[in-house]
């Protein structure tokens, strides 16, 4: 008999590797996750403040601001650029990176700095808030003041759900505030060429102490101080583990986001001097310089209802989402600056308590009908602020051990240099005009 022979059962022919689809490899990060930061940011520059500038130069000098309107927005891409690119590289904002760089003495005294700057603002986008209140449903700006204040506490509230829900409703009322625009740009029917004219600078604009005024409050609402703050602040976890792949590619998706977002709101700054010279100026009303008397006269010189109710809205949209990004620049400010961790909540409270007692005042001193005097004054006090921000920011973005080879140089650095030194002689000609009167 034969032996029992133990069958091998042959081994089984592993099948071939499919290749794994695209779908199943993790992705690098898309355009899209990096879109947000941008909105908040625009947000500062479609303040009330800008409202008010914007308001008074084009009824007043036409057309002839718009190239101030257009050099400052520059000036803003540039510096935020700056602002986005220290943040991303660093992996830490511009306030935490002044208080590690400088003497605790001086990081005190920018951070003092800064939020006399915040407050200025935030007073600036509650008294704009106020009027809007104020045209919509008759209250007295004191009331409006108190209203708003309580609102954009309300909103602020939207960020316990997430920065994106905070960001989809910011970028909805920007949206909002452009329909109306173009709804009463359409109306107004400006003169195009001479628009496109007012694009080329003039002489007349450091020559006339009120266009010297305008123009220098012009670039205290174009470029916020606390603004770079906040821009570096947004946008410091893009950066990942800080590998170059990683830089590189969130530098693209950053740089994407800011330059079209400061880009839309440029079109909103430009089309708001432009309807105020075509509305204004060209009717002979040149010293319309309240936001009060514009809404009212809108409509009778546009002959329809609906002007005067989209300026008011578009007002109240614009100051509501300004007080957001002031808040949280506030909140960045100081956490940077003292190495202080406050929550959001309790900073909201605080800048809405430290702004509404100098918003009351100033409402009292100015009245009901002074509120533009003193939403330029707002601005240029910025403007004034604005220098002790940017130095800095110029500094760290050129300072190789600090930035490494994502350092800048070569003509972006001349040219933020260049702005540099704008700001601080656009700033020495309006300090030597008002003392020499």
């Amino acid at each position: 008999m034969d032996a029992p022979t133990l069958a091998i059962p042959p081994t089984p022919t592993p099948a071939p590797a499919t290749p794994q689809s695209p779908a199943l490899v993790r992705p690098s990060p898309k355009w899209f996750s990096f879109v947000g930061a941008g909105a908040l940011i625009a947000v500062g520059y479609m303040d009330p403040g800008n409202w008010a500038t914007a308001l008074a130069g084009g009824a007043q000098f036409g057309y002839a601001l718009l190239a101030v309107v257009a050099a400052s927005s520059l000036m803003a891409m540039l510096l935020q650029w700056l602002s986005s690119r220290i943040g991303v590289v660093t992996g830490r904002d511009l306030a935490q990176l002044s208080r590690e760089h400088y003497s605790r003495r001086t990081a005190m005294w920018l951070w003092v700095a800064s939020e006399v700057a915040i407050i200025a603002c935030d007073v600036a986008e509650l008294v704009g808030s106020a009027v809007a209140l104020q045209l919509l449903l008759g209250v007295s700006l004191s009331v409006g003041v108190v209203i708003a204040a309580i609102g954009s506490f309300a909103m602020l509230l939207l960020k316990r759900r997430g920065a994106r829900s905070l960001e989809t409703v910011v970028t909805a009322l920007i949206l909002f505030v452009a329909l109306c625009f173009v709804a009463q740009l359409a109306l107004a029917k400006p003169d195009w060429h001479a628009a496109l004219t007012g694009f080329v600078p003039s002489t007349h604009l450091v020559t006339s102490a009120g266009m010297l005024w305008l123009a220098t409050g012009i670039i205290g609402a174009t470029v916020m101080p606390h603004n770079l703050y906040l821009h570096s602040a947004l946008v410091k976890e893009h950066g990942g583990a800080r590998r170059s792949s990683e830089v590189r590619a969130a530098l693209r998706g950053v740089n994407a986001d800011t330059f079209g977002s400061l880009s839309f709101a440029f079109v909103i700054n430009a089309a708001l001097l432009i309807l105020a010279a075509a509305v204004f100026h060209a009717s002979g009303h040149s010293q319309v310089t309240d936001l009060a008397d514009a809404q009212r006269l809108i409509e009778p010189l546009l002959g329809n209802h609906w002007a005067g109710l989209l300026f008011a809205a578009a007002l109240l949209a614009c100051g509501l989402n300004s007080t957001v990004t002031g808040t949280l620049a506030g909140q960045v400010v100081m956490e940077g600056f003292l190495n202080l961790r406050v929550k959001a909540w309790q900073r909201t409270l605080i800048t809405r308590i430290v702004a509404i007692g100098p918003a009351l005042g100033a409402v009292a001193l100015f009245g009901d009908h002074g509120s533009n005097e003193l939403l330029v004054a707002s601005q240029v006090v910025l403007s004034l602020q604005l220098p002790l921000a940017v130095v800095p920011l110029v500094r760290f973005a050129s300072d190789r051990k600090l930035m490494g080879k994502w350092r800048v140089g070569g003509i972006p650095l001349l040219a933020a240099w260049t702005c540099t030194g704008v700001i601080l002689a656009l700033n020495a000609a309006l300090l030597w005009q008002t003392v020499s009167g």
